[in-house]
């Protein structure tokens, strides 16, 4: 009869851990894996763990921890913010006929304790903030995703999600420029999701005013 059943947190990989059969090694590690595993970063699965792995090097946390794939939100910056990390791109590994239209799921969720095994009560969004990476580049022929370049940025509060009176379960692109009053950068990132937690912290204040609300490109 196993005794402990509990939650065996991720440790951090180096790549040269060897594959064996009992004590004898087999001749590949662990660094083949993830060349045969993750090397198309343009499928949708690898593209999305690559986006919430470039937003948390922006935000200093993704240099020695490990991603919880069954956490309620992506990431937790050095000041306690919870971010929560959507991508999508215009171009696939598939043939297309014209690119990609661009939405973000974006529904309320019962958080999962990893540790207990147990849904909350409450549909809620679980993060403070919310990033929305876009592979932008449109041409086949030149698209890189480790290109920082490449890529472009929307962050917003989530309580400017909570207040839609739309849909609930996805957002356009066109309604989250509107809402963000535009992209940052990734090396305004860090500034961009500060501010964000900012205006969601106010949101929760009555007294502040409405225009808290809208996420100022810059401070």
């Amino acid at each position: 009869m196993m005794s402990n059943l509990g939650r065996i947190p991720g440790t951090r990989k180096f790549g040269h851990e060897p594959f064996t059969e009992g004590a004898v090694e087999l001749g590949f590690d662990l660094l083949s894996f993830w060349r045969w595993s993750a090397s198309d970063l343009l499928s949708n699965a690898t593209r999305g763990i690559l986006a919430e792995y470039l937003v948390a090097r922006a935000l200093g946390v993704g240099e020695e921890s490990v991603r919880d794939e069954w956490a309620p939100y992506d990431l937790t910056t050095p000041d306690g913010v919870r971010v929560e990390v959507k991508s999508a791109a215009f171009l696939q590994s598939w043939y297309q006929e014209r690119p990609s239209r661009v939405s973000f799921v974006v529904p309320k969720t019962r958080a999962w304790d990893a540790s207990t095994n147990r849904l909350s009560d409450e549909l809620a969004r679980q993060a403070d903030v919310y990033v929305f990476a876009l592979l932008a580049h449109q041409d086949k022929t030149t698209i890189n995703p480790m290109d920082i370049s490449q890529w472009c940025f929307y962050v917003l509060p989530t309580s400017v999600l909570d207040a839609r009176t739309r849909s609930q379960h996805s957002i356009t692109l066109p309604t989250l420029g509107k809402l963000c009053e535009g992209t940052v950068a990734y090396h305004e990132l860090s500034a961009a999701v500060a501010r964000a937690a900012k205006c969601q912290k106010e949101s929760f204040n009555p007294a502040a005013p409405t225009d808290t609300l809208r996420v100022p490109l810059s401070s």
